[in-house]
């Protein structure tokens, strides 16, 4: 009987394989990145939140379970569905007017302050190497589940966890359009062994299949206590929604045309030209990924929920994931279903290590700004001929293999540190979108989208701190602890010589080394040029404030050229302008040579400038 199950594995691995997407040559290169269509966003920047199927709700119910309240499961399941659409929402609208991506990051700098724009590069840079490290030890969990051996060694858990996150490494260096149709082929078989499973689990309960038996009797906790565990399983849950900060901001590797439904809606019914424009071009394909995000981490959880406690299993029990309980059960119903057991616990394996991949294609999208900030040295940007940053893909993967061996290879020990720091950029957008609809619309547009954007931001920065909290006896402290360490060393490095940035040096990271054109690379000349006024003025109020104290430090440099305003440096109405750094360039010094050219000292000017700044009135 176990034929049956070969060929509906080989049947489910073969559909997915046909529909996965293929990259065209002429779409290798385009400005500097292979750029991919809807079918290749929905697999390399949906795949982190899909793969939060395998972890997000057995560790909601593991905090519940000890205390008995499994039961209100779905109160906690409820929160987690309105969080995700509530944050889901202000993304999709963001990417109307942060259409050339950066996120939080353009944003916050577009509306908001340097400061907070500094903040959410770093807390990004940290959420996704977290991203890295828990998908990683996810996948290693699920194939220890297939052997019985979850949660006995962590030195297995660990070697596990680091040599899928090479395989993620190994596969993301070879660029964007092969990493595509790999993971498109794993997320499409999920989908048909997950419908499968379900019809075994509703065969299960409908045959009376027994739950679990109850081996001891949970003890008693208060009104107060279980509210509070209800808290932590909440926050707990919420481990998909880098995938929205991901999305917006790595639309810039989308391409900038209709996908193929699109077309097909605008030509058949034009009575819904609207819905089509939403989902027009390189932001209706980062809409299309959010949309499905609205509904995916409600409609899981929901459903793992309900059929966890039907049989009464949860995380650790038989030595087995949550997951890996209910598949056993499920596929148990079909014959031969041990070997879509199996299958479907090494695919959580590839598809979780797959998940990576996100979190790679975003520290690639983000270090690079960094650097070009003056933020990371400049050594990090090099780009290969596929488009691919090497070296910073390769520096965050040995930061995520460092984490897993300070956890000791545990999930749990990594959870309470993942996606607390992406609640920031989510209150930073939400601050950003505010800000742009007061200025942009006018009547009841104006006054409802404002609350709603507010009420965004609100949210965001109640769930931050309610996943400190709520995680606080599992190290979410410690984050507190991080979040100071790096937003002081953010600073150092940005006043230090390191940090210092050009017209000429900002010009030949982003356009000669990073090979970035258009409207995204315009952004990033903006950003810099905005975060070096920022650098000068720090550096102005540290001489101030030792001038309190006498001591006048002999430190030379002049002002930097003035960014301008967001639109002058984006030319809306002319995205192909050449860049707007480029009136400069012939005032400057010839770039150096090679990758890793000598950072620039700040050039010499008398220190009468900084008493001449020190003396205008504030």
């Amino acid at each position: 009987m176990s034929i049956i199950s070969i060929l509906l594995l080989a049947i489910f691995i073969y559909l997915a394989w046909k529909a996965a997407p293929r990259e065209k040559t002429e779409d290798e290169h385009v400005h500097g990145a292979g750029q991919i269509g809807l079918l290749a966003a929905v697999a390399l920047f949906g795949v982190d939140y899909f793969t939060s199927y395998y972890y997000a709700t057995g560790e909601m119910l593991h905090v519940l379970h000890p205390y008995d309240l499994q039961k209100y499961g779905y109160f906690t399941a409820a929160v987690i569905a309105l969080v995700n659409i509530t944050f889901g929402g202000l993304y999709m609208y963001s990417l109307g007017p942060f259409n050339e991506g950066g996120g939080s990051y353009t944003a916050s700098m577009r509306y908001l302050w340097p400061t907070l724009s500094l903040i959410v590069a770093i807390t990004l840079v940290e959420d996704y190497i977290l991203t890295i490290t828990v998908s990683a030890l996810s996948g290693g969990d699920q194939l220890l589940s297939i052997l019985g051996l979850y949660g006995h060694n962590w030195v297995y858990h660990f070697l596990l966890g680091a040599a899928l996150a090479a395989v993620t490494w190994y596969l993301t260096i070879r660029g964007r359009g092969e990493s595509a149709k790999i993971v498109f082929t794993l997320i499409g078989t999920f989908v048909l062994m997950t419908l499968t499973m379900l019809i075994g689990l509703i065969i299960a309960h409908l045959g009376d299949v027994p739950a679990k038996a109850i081996e001891e009797i949970p003890p008693h906790v208060s009104f107060w206590e279980a509210l509070f565990h209800l808290l932590t399983a909440s926050m707990k849950g919420m481990v998909a929604l880098t995938g929205l900060e991901a999305i917006s901001n790595g639309v810039q590797f989308f391409k900038n045309e209709d996908s193929g439904f699109v077309k097909w809606g605008k030509k058949r019914l034009p009575r819904l030209m609207g819905l089509w424009d939403f989902y027009s071009g390189k932001s209706g394909i980062g809409r299309f990924v959010q949309t499905s995000f609205l509904f995916y981490g409600g409609l899981t959880t929901f459903f793992l929920t309900a059929f966890a406690l039907r049989f009464n299993v949860f995380d650790g029990d038989f030595g087995r994931t949550l997951v890996g309980n209910l598949a056993y059960v499920g596929f148990n119903e079909i014959p031969g279903g041990i070997i879509l057991f199996w299958g479907y616990q090494i695919l959580a394996v590839l598809m979780l290590s797959a998940a990576s991949m996100t979190a790679l294609q975003d520290a690639q999208a983000t270090e690079w700004r960094d650097v070009a900030i003056g933020e990371i040295p400049e050594f990090i940007v090099r780009r290969d001929s596929r488009g691919t940053f090497t070296r910073s893909v390769t520096f965050t993967f040995i930061a995520a293999v460092v984490i897993m061996l300070l956890v000791r290879g545990q999930t749990t020990h990594a959870i309470p540190f993942y996606t607390i720091g992406v609640f920031l950029p989510i209150t930073a957008m939400g601050l950003a979108i505010r800000r742009h609809i007061l200025s942009h619309y006018t009547g009841r547009r104006r006054k409802w989208g404002a609350r709603a954007a507010g009420f965004s931001a609100t949210l965001s920065m109640l769930v931050f701190l309610g996943q400190i909290f709520g995680k606080w006896e599992e190290g979410g402290w410690i984050r507190l602890i991080t979040f100071t360490t790096l937003f002081i060393s953010a600073h150092l490095v940005l006043i230090s010589p390191l940090g210092y940035r050009d017209p000429r040096s900002i010009h030949r990271i982003v356009r000669e080394k990073a090979r970035v054109q258009g409207g995204m690379g315009s952004i990033v000349e903006w950003q810099a040029l905005k975060m070096q006024e920022y650098r000068y003025a720090l550096l102005v109020g540290i001489a101030r404030f030792f001038e309190l104290f006498g001591v006048r430090r002999p430190v030379r440099y002049e002002k930097p050229i003035e960014a301008g305003t967001y639109d002058h440096a984006l030319h809306p109405d002319h995205p192909e302008a050449p860049s707007f750094l480029e009136q400069y360039l012939p005032m400057q010094p010839e770039p150096a040579s090679g990758d890793n050219p000598t950072n620039p000292t700040a050039p010499d000017e008398s220190l009468s400038s900084i008493e001449d700044e020190s003396s205008k009135p504030d």
